[in-house]
């Protein structure tokens, strides 16, 4: 049966994106580029709240509950804070996989075509792909800010002399960093 298969392939090209996901070099996800960067129109991820985001994004299935030991966890702790830059990575990651996966639904048509392909393909992009790629537009100018934040404080914390002597030795900033 058409349908059959095409929620075969639909499932096994999602566990293959999912993998591919995590071999992926990250330094090819920067944050500050297209198409992860944050637009104007996004006004710093509010306008995801028109959608209510922040009451359904917990509700929805997360692989990093699944895949405790090859994903890192989503939860803000003092430890995993150092994890940061990875975690906003990480965002940009979700998104590129979510995007790959509706445009590989599209051979869905192929396999089933007409109107019950069309249905199909059209579920599985906006129940299945597209709230994640919400999700990660709206968490991750938070994660930047509060990233951008922690380490203003940790360099405000920092011994005056140390910080000067660091900024010279190393050109730190406040920028994530890419790789």
């Amino acid at each position: 049966m058409k349908i059959r298969r095409c929620f075969r392939y639909l499932i096994t090209m999602s566990i293959i994106t999912f993998f591919v996901g995590r071999i992926l070099p990250k330094k090819w996800f920067c944050y500050d580029r297209f198409p992860y960067r944050v637009y104007s129109f996004e006004n710093g991820g509010e306008i995801y709240n028109r959608i209510n985001i922040r009451s359904w994004q917990k509700k929805v299935p997360d692989m990093s509950k699944v895949f405790t030991h090859i994903m890192p966890p989503k939860k803000l702790t003092s430890e995993n804070c150092k994890n940061m830059p990875r975690m906003i990575q990480e965002t940009c990651v979700a998104e590129f996989i979510h995007a790959v996966n509706c445009i590989l639904g599209l051979y869905c048509l192929e396999i089933f075509p007409g109107i019950d392909g069309i249905i199909v393909v059209f579920i599985y992009a906006v129940v299945f792909n597209l709230p994640y790629i919400l999700i990660q537009r709206y968490n991750r100018p938070r994660l930047i800010r509060l990233y951008k934040h922690l380490e203003q404080r940790r360099m405000n914390e920092m011994d005056p002399c140390a910080r000067g002597e660091m900024m010279l030795n190393e050109n730190v900033d406040i920028e994530l960093q890419h790789g």
